[in-house]
């Protein structure tokens, strides 16, 4: 598994490199850099979103086992999961701003 998600991060950075090394005037510099430009902020708020959602599925499951296990304490699980469900939604939002910025500036 860790061969095979090290064969696709080289493959992938082979490709966002390949545009820069075969620049050949500043009109297309010009267009690549707005081409790594969009790339840049789908990769972004891509991954973030990812990990968000996995973080949200994790956080989400322990809180269910433990008001499955005592249900009598879900009312003491039920606001720190919401807490940290924000929280974990506010750093893909963070992730959103950022993208945005790299769009548009």
């Amino acid at each position: 598994m860790a061969k095979q998600v090290k064969l696709i991060f080289v493959g992938v950075a082979t490709w966002l490199t390949a545009g820069v090394a075969f620049a050949s005037d500043a009109a297309s510099n010009e267009y690549d850099v707005q081409v790594f430009k969009y790339l840049a902020a789908g990769i972004a708020i891509g991954v973030a979103a990812l990990g968000g959602a996995f973080g949200q599925g994790i956080a989400s499951k322990a809180a269910l086992e433990g008001i499955a296990r005592n249900p009598g304490a879900s009312d003491k699980l039920f606001t720190p999961m919401l807490l940290g469900l924000a929280l974990i939604e506010s750093l893909v939002i963070y992730a959103l701003i950022v993208s945005l910025i790299i769009l548009f500036a």
